[in-house]
This record gives C-alpha cells, sequence and structure tokens, in this order.
C-alpha cells in the first residue's frame, strides 16, 4: 500500500553544477527518485531565480507521494527551452524523509533534450543477488554507450581507435575544456610564431654551423636542453639516454653478441682493457640497442627530398664508474664491407656521425612504438572499452575513469593534426606517418604483456639492479604505490576470487580489450578472462601506469632531449657512411634536417612536452566517483605515498646537474592529456 507523506517529510534534494565555463544551463530540469519499491512521478526542478548555474549547488524539496524504499538510481531529464545547451552535472544528493542520504556521483555533460540515469554512488558488481533496476539500469547504460563507443580500425594491425574523424564528433564527456583548449592553443601558436618571427619556418638551406642551431629558441628552453646542447657529444651522455631519455625502455641486457654484429676483442681493446668481451658478457656488463624493426621501413619525402633510415645495432658497456658508454656501433643488419663497425677510437666526426645515425632511429621508434602504440594507441582501447563494458556504478569504472580524461580527445586530434599524411609528423621525421602506422604494425607482432607490466620489464632486459637508472627507480616506486591502491580497492569489492571470476562486466571488459587492443593474439600473454584477485591488481595497475607515470616518461621529456637537433636528429637526409674516414663536420650539417625542419620539430617537441595546462596529478580526484570512507581512505593512503615519493625524488634532483623530474607525481598527469 501507498505510505502518504506530509510535506515536512518531503525528500531534499541537492544538485551540484560544474565550475567549467559552460557547465550551467537555462533549460529545464526534471528528476525521477527510483526506488525498490517503486518511483517517485516526474518533478520539475524550480527554485524562484536562475538554477544550475556555473559552480552552484541547488537545493530542492520534492513532496513523497509513497515510501519508494531504497533509492537505486536517480532519472534527469533536460528540456531545452529557447535554445540548445549543455549541462555538466557533478552529482545528486538525496536526503529521504527518514534521513538517510544517497549520493549519485554523475560529473557528466547532459547536452540537448536529453534522459540520464545516475546509479547510487556505491560500487557494486552484478554477482548474487542484485536488484532488477539495477541490472535494467546498467543494461540501458552500456546499450546507449555502445552506439556512442563505436570501434574502428585506425590502421592494418594495429588497435582499434573510436570511430569518429575529429574532436567535435566524440562523445560530449570526451571532449577538451575550454581551459585545456586554451592552453594547447597558447603553447602551439607561441613556438610557432617564435620561428616565424626568426624567418625560420621557409627557410630549407642547411644550418651554416653547430651554434648557430642554439639561436633558434630563446624564449623556449629549459635547465636539462641547456646542458644536453653543452655535453651531448659525450659517450656517457650518449648511453644515459637508454637510462632517463624520452625511449628508456629500448636498451637490454647483452648475453651474446648477434652473429650479425661481428664485434671482436681488437676492436674494443682500446676500451675495455684490461678486459675483454667474453669477461664482460659474464659478467653483465654489457647492452645491445637493435634497431632491426626500422629494417625495411620506407624513408619519408620532407622538402621534396628523399630521406633516409639505418636499422642500427650499438654494443654498450657498464663502466666500473657505472656510466654506459657505447663502444661500437654498426648502422645496417647486414654485415659487409661497405657496412663498418664504427668505434670510440675512429675519428671525432666518424664517431659523432655513427651516434647521430643511433639517436635517428632511437627516434623513430620511441614516437611510433614507445609513444603512439604502446601509450596512446593502448590507453584509447582501455578508455573505449571501459566505456562501452563497465558502468558507471562499476567499481572498476570508478577505479580507471580519471585515468582516461581527455585521451580520446588527444588522439583524435593526434590523428587528424600530427599523423595524417602531411601532417607535422611528416613534416620532420625520416619515417613520417606511413613508417609510423608500419612500425606499429610490426610492433604489435612481439608486444607482450610483460613488456607493459613494468617490474616484468625490467627482469626481462635484465635491467632490474642498473644504477642511475632513475626511470627504474621512480618507475617501480609509482608502479608499487598503484599497485598498494588498487589491491585494496580491489579486495575491498572483490571479496573472494570467485567474484572476479563470475563478474560478468568484467570480463567482458577484459575480452573487449583482447580483441580489440591486442587483436587475439595469444602469443602476446594478455589475458583474455581475469581468474583472482592479484590478476586483477596486476592488470589494473598496468593500464593506471600505462596511462599516467608511463605516458609522462616518454612524453614531458621530448624538448629536453630533441630540442637540440644532433643530439637526435628527426630526420636524415644523406644516406648512412660505408667507409671511415669520410664524416666531416659540413658533410653532418648537410646530413641533419634543413633549417625549417628543425624549427618545426624544435616546436612541436615543446607543444607537446610543455602544453601541461589543466594538468591533475597522478592520485588527485577532484570528481569523487567513489562515496564509500573505505575507498576515500585508500585514496587518501595512495596520496600520501606518491607525497613521500615526489620529495624523494625531489631531493636528489637537486644534487643533480641534469635533473630526472619526470616520474615525479607532481608532474605526472592522471591521464594520457596531451
Amino acid at each position: 500500500m501507498d505510505v502518504r507523506c506530509t510535506e515536512p517529510d518531503s525528500y531534499t534534494i541537492k544538485v551540484a553544477t560544474g565550475d567549467l565555463i559552460t557547465a550551467g544551463t537555462i533549460s529545464n530540469i526534471y528528476i525521477v527518485l527510483v526506488g525498490v519499491n517503486g518511483e517517485t512521478p516526474k518533478h520539475k526542478l524550480d527554485n524562484w531565480g536562475k538554477d544550475f548555474i556555473l559552480g552552484a549547488v541547488d537545493v530542492y524539496s520534492v513532496d513523497c507521494q509513497r515510501d519508494i524504499g531504497d533509492i537505486l538510481c536517480v532519472r534527469l531529464y533536460k528540456e531545452d527551452c529557447f535554445a540548445s545547451d549543455s549541462w555538466f552535472c557533478k552529482y545528486v544528493a538525496v536526503t529521504s524523509p527518514g534521513g538517510d542520504t544517497y549520493l549519485f556521483p554523475c560529473y557528466q555533460w547532459l547536452s540537448g533534450t536529453t534522459t540520464l540515469e545516475i546509479p547510487e554512488g556505491k560500487g557494486r558488481i552484478l554477482v548474487g543477488d542484485v536488484h532488477p533496476v539495477t541490472r535494467q539500469q546498467r543494461e540501458n547504460e552500456l546499450d546507449s554507450r555502445r552506439s556512442a563507443y563505436r570501434w574502428h580500425q585506425y590502421s592494418k594491425g594495429v588497435p582499434y581507435s573510436i570511430h569518429v574523424e575529429k574532436v567535435q564528433d566524440l562523445p560530449p564527456n570526451d571532449q577538451l575544456s575550454a581551459t585545456k583548449t586554451a592552453g594547447l592553443l597558447t603553447t602551439g601558436t607561441l613556438s610557432e610564431l617564435e620561428i616565424k618571427l626568426k624567418g625560420l619556418s621557409d627557410c630549407q638551406e642547411s644550418w651554416k654551423n653547430l651554434t648557430e642551431m642554439q639561436k633558434v629558441f630563446y624564449l623556449m628552453k629549459t635547465k636539462n636542453s641547456d646542458f644536453i646542447s653543452e655535453k651531448w657529444q659525450l659517450d656517457s651522455f650518449f648511453g644515459y639516454q637508454y637510462l632517463n631519455g624520452p625511449n628508456p625502455t629500448q636498451i637490454r641486457k647483452c648475453t651474446k653478441i648477434p652473429d650479425n654484429f661481428p664485434v671482436n676483442d681488437e676492436m674494443v681493446a682500446a676500451t675495455l682493457t684490461p678486459s675483454n668481451l667474453n669477461h664482460e658478457l659474464q659478467n653483465g656488463n654489457l647492452f645491445m640497442a637493435n634497431y632491426k624493426i626500422l629494417q625495411g621501413i620506407p624513408a619519408n619525402t620532407i622538402n621534396g627530398k628523399l630521406q633516409y633510415i639505418a636499422a642500427p645495432l650499438c654494443l654498450l658497456w657498464k663502466s666500473p664508474k657505472n656510466q654506459i658508454l657505447p663502444i661500437a656501433i654498426q648502422l645496417a643488419q647486414t654485415p659487409g664491407e661497405d657496412v663498418p663497425i664504427f668505434l670510440p677510437s675512429d675519428s671525432e666526426w666518424d664517431w659523432t656521425l655513427a651516434k647521430m645515425w643511433v639517436r635517428n632511429a632511437d627516434f623513430q621508434v620511441h614516437e611510433a612504438i614507445t609513444r603512439f602504440l604502446c601509450v596512446h594507441l593502448i590507453a584509447e582501447v582501455f578508455s573505449i572499452s571501459t566505456s562501452r563494458q563497465l558502468p558507471m556504478g562499476h567499481p572498476v569504472h570508478k577505479l580507471l575513469i580519471p585515468h582516461f580524461r581527455y585521451t580520446l580527445a588527444i588522439n583524435t586530434s593526434a590523428k587528424q593534426l600530427l599523423f595524417n599524411p602531411g601532417g607535422k609528423y611528416d613534416q620532420i621525421s625520416s619515417s613520417g606517418s606511413i613508417g609510423l602506422k608500419l612500425l606499429a604494425e610490426k610492433a604489435m607482432e612481439n608486444l607482450t604483456y610483460n613488456s607493459l607490466c613494468l617490474p616484468a620489464n625490467f627482469k626481462h632486459r635484465g635491467l632490474d639492479s642498473i644504477p642511475n637508472y632513475f626511470y627504474h627507480d621512480d618507475g617501480m616506486k609509482i608502479w608499487c604505490a598503484i599497485e598498494g591502491f588498487v589491491s585494496h580497492i580491489v579486495h575491498y569489492y572483490y571479496k573472494n576470487e570467485e567474484v572476479v571470476l563470475k563478474d560478468p562486466e568484467l570480463q567482458a571488459w577484459v575480452a573487449e580489450i583482447y580483441r580489440k587492443g591486442f587483436l587475439e593474439n595469444k602469443n602476446s600473454g594478455v589475458p583474455s578472462s581475469l581468474k583472482t584477485r592479484s590478476e586483477l591488481t596486476r592488470y589494473l595497475t598496468m593500464i593506471i601506469y600505462s596511462c599516467s607515470a608511463k605516458h609522462a616518461a616518454v612524453n614531458s621529456s621530448q624538448f629536453d632531449f630533441y630540442s637540440w637537433m644532433p643530439n637526435a636528429p628527426t630526420s636524415m637526409r644523406k644516406p648512412p657512411p660505408t667507409e671511415k674516414g669520410t664524416a666531416t663536420l659540413q658533410s653532418i650539417l648537410e646530413t641533419l634536417p634543413q633549417v625549417n625542419t628543425t624549427a618545426k620539430a624544435m616546436s612541436l617537441a615543446w607543444f607537446l612536452s610543455k602544453g601541461l595546462q589543466d594538468l591533475r596529478p597522478l592520485g588527485h580526484y577532484p570528481e569523487e566517483h567513489f562515496t564509500e570512507d573505505k575507498p576515500k581512505e585508500f585514496i587518501q593512503e595512495f596520496q600520501e605515498k606518491l607525497s613521500e615519493i615526489s620529495l624523494q625524488i625531489k631531493a636528489r634532483n637537486d644534487t643533480k646537474r641534469i635533473t630526472y623530474p619526470y616520474l615525479d607525481p607532481e608532474q605526472i598527469d592522471n591521464s594520457v592529456s596531451l
């Protein structure tokens, strides 16, 4: 029977509007409360004066017509009045006549005339006794999401992407904020304006000398970029970059000199004496950087001139001073008389040019594989599948959604402006947009789950105990902090292993990521299902680390290391040398990118490294998707741990001439937002 209520016993409803510039609305907003015993009539939320203005929390009273019991969800109706607009709802809070308060976190845009059901805020898993209303709400939500988030094969052999052509086609919740957009435009405009003012953007000449390059950017420089422009020729700095540069996952321990790299003791005696290759191999002091994947990649054309690509091998040695030093370089995969092995004992410019070719190869691999494939494309898969398979009431959705902020918008913009034919990458890179996709496709064939999980990655490469490897030291601290936080969340919601196995939404999510992200490659070791809480913890840790810390490490350092073109040439205009004794400073200047290519590359590196407006540091969650006390405690503990790590990194950097700030939690964005 219906329970009639007097007016003082009505429901009190609070509705919070976001504080973004365009968050308010002039539309009519209605609400229905849905409980275990039924639902209230549709009620217009209307106070005297303006409702739903920027940053407001509006309070309403809704008369109770009957006892609807515990509230499972609220249904919001937005109906346009004079013109269509969008409204950002942060949350709804409902206090029942009996004094119980129910929270409904939303943090979504409602555009035009639309309806949105918001589940009560406690994280719920569809295992055991679940109310039919909850099941139906989740089904409706996912049906709607699957229509909005459709898959598209961006390029053959690489992870699938969102099916849109431009950022404006994305669902409203995945578009950039006005603050983010303005920041990106400002950063990009300033860098491009500077090179235009200096007359560099149209100059297709070679550089006259190296010092002339230093005058390109006067305002746009950093402490690290200044250091690198001075020390770039040092072998010790060349090796340092394999540990702490933008591509810190390329180097691996060498247990056997490859047959196609015929280095012998006589060649390296000047460096290794009194030791030898066999002794250093046994002691674990030799390392290899092999760029075989570049073999067969077609070269790009820049300024109407065909560029060149090499597939070098580089042997490195850990000296008694714990420096990583290059000791032999071969610029092709097939040895021969016209493929010399370059050595530190060669002439200054022979050795410098050989190292430049290796750095050029490293740049291509970093941009196409380490950054584009293993961070951006994979993060996009995680984001899309989370929207399609995990409703907002699912605890894993609540955990992950902050780590996908802006990812779809950034990736869509990159494909449209950066990696499109004739785009910015084609203007600076020897592999270009075609080579980038081919490299990503080749890398996908050998991509493994272990390579994405940081501890296993270091172990597999034999680099879990290398001195001065700050990417390792800082990365492992952050991985462990994320893992501890995730473990607490997982064990709070999943009381045993059976719940993991029987969670239909979770299993559908993992299976879809396996299909669309890893193309059902069984050899990858990527799971297509999860059976235990420890498996789930590792999987979620990998996702959060990839979207936050790994992205910061391989993205934020680009200007520091790439702004000085001789240190990391983005393209090469002459073929690799086929004999020794031919390199001169002049021939190197004729090999390096032209003036306009250099300026464009530096401008792009600045934009990618410094456009971090609207940053949300790792572990900071201003949008409170979790409403229970325990998860909030776990978040607080996570933040405290990250603060400790930040202090440790700052203290170490205070003692270094060249710093490694890229994994300072205060500088890590929660998501792939650039």
